[in-house]
């Protein structure tokens, strides 16, 4: 019933932002057009679109707005995002979920190219991005595998760095933010330095770390604990570092870049220590090396005007690391753990001169991967140990596709396809694995499981319709298949750090969904909104799913839930909105914001599926008067009472947060701000987290810091 209710109150919100006044905006407020800024989606095929030209919905954040909502992680910065929330895994971890689709469903980019990390095969596996170097983030929800291939069948995240962009001033540049957060004695800074050598190259770097010790937390920190520390959420501190080198080159004939990144993470996951008995901890360190090339040539062949070549090579590395102790003393710690990951990416695209009307790109994606995971030699699974987790494996993949767009007389139609090949090759073993149950049972897995090999296709039809200069009416309908991740075909034991031991199935199918969206956007005026509507029917869903041990509970295996990958058909559904009035212009201008997202997802037999996104509903208010700004925020995280089997419900709880900035003329390019975040110091609950009854978010903190930019 209170589903209901919150459903109701959701659609409500929506229609009210859609008042028939609104379509035709009163006169005192036409007098004086209020200027939006306009920015470009960079990882549009088209180029020089903006966020409200697309027909499928685009969420940018750059400048102030991605300041004010900048964070640890790229989860944590999306959270606000309509229809994108954060699964941590403890403060080290945020990992973007976008409408109740995460993992290697929501596919993340830097500068065009995929990220490479394993984020995909773990809930504890952080996103191998930096957010503090981050100069504008694009959020593109719903499957957009017609643009970026089968892993992108929720939704993509493209993080531009500003490494490669071709625009740049006549004088050294240095640009950056420090900071300092009370709570877990917050330590974080980034600088980037752009040094013009010549009118046509540049030489850019920059630097960023991150230094935070256990978090204060409100109460317990699992559900049910009655004794041991309180208000801290144990094991919770995490180091991380960035460093990037580029030189670009540009002229008459476009411009090249070449890029050196190095990345690094070291965080705890959040556990229960009483000092008491056997007890673990667990650990992670990443790392990668990073080789990228851009390129981008005007008029390369005959008939394009554009061509567009990314490449990129990484090499990455993961260590899960496990102490054991005894009445709190030290006994034993050790890697369990390690995964390897080495991709190499190329991408070209196409951009063809006008045919008649019809504007558009084809392009050629490659990727080839090499995965690794060894383990300890100890704990389930008999061969392989503890850590062998996933089977060894080698991933090609090859895509082509095309994007072609016609101006109407009513606004604009766009058509997409695109074709992938995956084919994916899994080690063989000496002798077949087995997974001793506590039944007495054992679950076995061949030594030789054979490759598998996969066709994706996809098709989308979408228009824009003009209902006048300032409305937009969207409508689309996709059909894109995914190929089944490694994770989901070969793993076979326990991943210790995220508490499971997962089965793989190699007769898995490609995953098919068919999406539909429709929104309306009022992109001009004192008053603008932005609302959608979906529903994405998926054939063949893959999803981790628990055994009952015949009595109401999961099955366990030393304290590790045992989980299966199997498909079912399921449906997604929801809706997005935001929406902004300029109630006051001059010398204390205001402005009132309204957002909200809700999704539904549930199993054509009715089950719920498992840690699905509750709604949101959130109010802010944004001011300033001379050289100060101020924004506060508040939101409502709704109760999620649809939940899976053996899985259970958690309460909503209520977020505050402040932004405050003064840049007076005096400082000359710098900003003093502060930032406060869970002000009410709520113990909340995410339950799109698997971590969500060991580790509520923070509590409350405030940081309080300098931006600067000079030069350039």
């Amino acid at each position: 019933m209170f589903q209901k209710k919150q459903s109701a109150l959701l659609i409500s919100a929506i229609v009210a932002t859609l008042p028939a006044s609104v379509f035709a905006a009163s006169d005192h407020q036409t007098e004086k057009p209020v200027e939006i800024p306009s920015l470009t989606v960079t990882a549009d095929p088209l180029g020089a679109r903006t966020a409200d030209e697309l027909i499928f919905p685009v969420t940018v954040l750059a400048d102030e707005e991605l300041d004010k909502h900048r964070a640890a992680t790229l989860g944590e910065t999306l959270n606000s995002v309509p229809g994108v929330s954060n699964s941590d895994f403890g403060p080290g971890v945020g990992r973007p979920v976008v409408r109740g689709l995460q993992g290697s469903r929501v596919q993340v980019l830097e500068d065009g190219l995929k990220t490479v990390d394993v984020s995909g095969e773990g809930g504890d596996h952080t996103v191998a991005i930096d957010p503090g170097r981050a100069e504008q983030i694009e959020v593109f929800r719903g499957p957009a595998t017609l643009l970026f291939g089968s892993g992108a069948a929720g939704g993509v995240i493209n993080v531009k760095s500003g490494r490669f962009d071709p625009e740049f001033g006549d004088a050294p540049r240095v640009n950056g933010q420090l900071g300092y957060g009370y709570n877990g004695n917050e330590r974080q800074g980034n600088i980037g330095l752009e040094l013009p050598v010549t009118d046509n190259f540049v030489l850019r770097t920059d630097y960023g770390l991150r230094r935070s010790h256990d978090f204060d937390i409100d109460g317990y920190q699992q559900i049910g604990q009655t004794s041991g520390d309180k208000d801290t959420l144990q094991n919770s501190d995490a180091v991380s570092d960035s460093f990037s080198v580029t030189g670009l080159y540009k002229g008459d004939w476009g411009h090249a870049g070449l890029g050196y990144s190095r990345w690094r993470t070291d965080y705890g996951i959040p556990e229960v220590f009483l000092g008491e008995g056997e007890e673990e901890q667990e650990r992670i360190h990443a790392d990668y090396d990073r080789v990228d090339f851009r390129s981008e040539l005007n008029n390369p062949l005959p008939g394009f005007s554009t061509a567009r070549l990314k490449l990129a090579h990484t090499e990455f590395n993961q260590q899960e690391v496990g102490s054991e102790f005894f009445n709190g003393e030290l006994e034993e710690r050790g890697v369990e753990t390690e995964f390897t990951n080495d991709e190499t990416e190329a991408r070209l695209e196409l951009v063809h001169n006008p045919i008649g009307l019809w504007q558009g790109v084809i392009g050629l994606q490659l990727n080839n991967r090499e995965f690794g995971a060894e383990g300890a030699g100890h704990g389930h699974g008999g061969h392989g140990g503890d850590g062998f987790y996933i089977r060894d494996n080698d991933t090609r993949s090859m895509g082509v596709f095309a994007l072609e767009e016609l101006p109407t007389d009513f606004g604009r139609l766009e058509f997409a396809a695109r074709v992938d090949h995956v084919r994916s090759d899994p080690v063989t073993l000496d002798e077949e694995r087995h997974i001793d149950l506590p039944s007495g049972e054992e679950l076995h897995q061949e030594a030789n499981l054979g490759s598998r090999s996969f066709t994706p296709f996809s098709l989308s039809a979408g228009s824009i319709i003009d209902l006048d200069e300032n409305h937009h009416l969207r409508l689309a309908v996709t059909r894109s298949e995914r190929a089944p991740s490694a994770e989901q075909l070969y793993a076979f034991g326990a991943h210790a750090a995220s508490g499971t031991v997962e089965v793989g199935d190699t007769g898995l199918d490609e995953e098919t969904y068919t999406n539909f969206e429709i929104g309306l956007d009022r992109h001009a005026g004192a008053f603008r909104f932005d609302t959608t509507l979906f529903y994405n029917y998926v054939q063949d869903f893959i999803y981790l799913a628990s055994r009952d041990d015949g009595t109401g509970n999961p099955v366990m295996i030393d304290g590790d839930t045992l989980v299966f990958n199997q498909q079912d058909d399921a449906r997604f559904y929801g809706a997005e909105f935001t929406a902004a009035w300029d109630v006051k212009q001059g010398a204390v201008p205001v402005t009132l914001r309204l957002s909200g997202d809700y999704v539904r997802a549930k199993l054509d037999n009715g089950d719920n599926l498992p840690r699905i996104s509750p709604g949101r509903l959130g109010f802010g208010v944004d001011t300033a008067y001379q050289d100060w700004s101020l924004s506060v925020d508040y939101r409502h995280v709704f109760r999620q009472s649809k939940s899976s089997a053996l899985e259970s419900d958690t309460d909503g709880y209520d977020l505050l947060s402040l932004n405050a900035s003064w840049a007076p003329d005096s400082l000359k390019g710098a900003e003093v701000f502060v930032q406060g975040r869970n002000l009410l110091n709520e113990d909340g609950r995410r339950h799109q987290s698997f971590l969500k009854d060991e580790a509520p978010i923070i509590g409350r903190t405030v940081m309080t810091g300098i931006r600067f930019d000079f030069g350039g």
